[in-house]
Formats: structure tokens, C-alpha cells, sequence
């Protein structure tokens, strides 16, 4: 296998049908992918509807009994990968898993370990004006305490080979987990290559799961990661 995307969920009923089309008909630059969508414990019956498509064979599926959060739902899944190759994807459909297309021939290069999607916040895509501000105070904690330059540590959309995830041994189980991601990988002297992707914020109503406490966390693992 040569990738698996690994896409968590939680109550995403009235979209994750068609999350699940999204990437499964996007045209990738490999001969055999997998997707594992893994339900984190959704109540609103996102499960029901996974269970009405069912799996297949470029599709596993893998129910949580409870709510553990992003994190926990996504190293799960990575367990479950058959591929040499992760994509990290989210399920709310702000991304397009066409830039997954764009990202992998990246890591071909011999000096990139991992490829982030950075998003160009505009005027028709972004959630909010504090939306932005925050994420640019999350990157620019992020630059200083590893001296290094990203743009963008926290988008939903990342590439790099499973065992490489597998080794950072994660432990954050909400959103924070891409921060850590992040810390870790720099901390380790990992290379980074970031590659422009598309976005379009949904709102609140819509099911917009992140707050301002989130952002907190995030700043707060940054923080750990590079004092332990």
C-alpha cells in the first residue's frame, strides 16, 4: 500500500458521505491508497451513515465508542495504516484532497521529512479576522521557540511516512495534537516543506468545532515540546 489517508470524524452526518467521495475520487499520484476514516464517538449519527456505506477496499472504517478528540482518533487510525505514506485529512470538507496530489512528490526530495499544507487566508475563506490573528500568534510561537519559519503549523492537511509519525509517539488527544505534531517534528531536527493549499472556512452553524481555548492548548504543547 502506498498511502493511507487517515480522515478522523465526529458528527459530521450531513457531510461525511461525501468527505469520503471527495477523496476517494480525487486522482493521486499512487497506485494503491487506502482510506480510514475513524468516528470519534459522534452522536448525531455520523456512525449510521458509515455503517450505511460500509467498507470496501480503498475504505476501513473504525468506530470509537466515546469522544476522545482529534488527536486520540487520529493515532488510532495511523495504527491501523497499511501504507509506507500518511495523509492527514480532515473530514469537514474546508480542505481539498486534491492538494494531497501536490504535496506527496515532495517527499521525494531528500532533504523534506514532512510536507505541511499552508493555507492563503482571504477575504471568501477565512472564518474570522481573530481566526487569522490567532493562527498567526500560534506560528510565530512556534518560530521562536524552535527557530524555525512556518506558515502555517496547524492546517488540517499533512503528508509524511507512517513510521515517522509513528515514532514521535503522540499523546495530545484534542486539536492541539497538530501543534505537537509540529514541536516534535522540529524539536527532532525534522525538515518541513510547506506547499500553498486551498481553504474555505465553514461557520459556526455549519459545525466549526475549534475555540479560543484551543488555541490556548496549542500554545501551551508548543511549549511543553520544547522544554521536554
Amino acid at each position: 500500500m502506498d498511502l493511507s489517508i487517515i480522515m478522523p470524524v465526529y458528527n459530521e452526518r450531513a457531510t461525511i458521505l461525501a468527505a469520503i467521495d471527495d477523496v476517494l475520487d480525487t486522482e493521486l499520484p499512487v497506485s494503491e491508497r487506502e482510506l480510514i476514516v475513524i468516528d470519534d464517538g459522534s452522536t448525531d449519527g455520523t456512525v449510521e451513515e458509515l455503517r450505511s456505506r460500509g467498507e470496501s477496499g480503498d475504505l476501513r472504517i473504525l468506530e470509537c465508542p466515546v469522544n476522545r478528540g482529534k488527536g486520540a482518533a487520529m493515532r488510532a487510525g495511523v495504527e491501523l495504516a497499511r501504507g509506507h505514506t500518511v495523509a492527514l485529512f480532515d473530514a469537514d470538507r474546508e480542505y481539498n484532497p486534491a492538494d494531497i496530489a501536490k504535496m506527496l512528490p515532495q517527499l521525494d526530495d531528500e532533504h523534506t521529512d514532512a510536507v505541511f499544507g499552508t493555507r492563503m487566508w482571504q477575504a471568501h475563506s477565512a472564518y474570522s479576522y481573530w481566526y487569522v490573528v490567532g493562527n498567526r500568534i500560534i506560528n510565530t510561537t512556534a518560530n521562536v521557540l524552535f527557530n524555525a519559519w512556518l506558515s502555517d503549523c496547524c492546517a488540517g492537511t499533512k503528508v509524511m511516512p507512517t513510521e515517522l509519525f509513528r515514532s514521535l509517539r503522540l499523546r495530545e488527544d484534542g486539536f492541539a495534537i497538530e501543534a505537537e505534531m509540529t514541536g516534535r517534528l522540529l524539536r527532532h531536527g525534522a525538515r518541513i516543506y510547506e506547499v500553498p493549499i486551498t481553504y474555505r472556512a465553514r461557520g459556526r452553524g455549519e459545525g466549526k468545532k475549534i475555540y479560543a481555548r484551543d488555541g490556548l492548548r496549542i500554545l501551551l504543547t508548543f511549549l511543553r515540546c520544547r522544554v521536554r
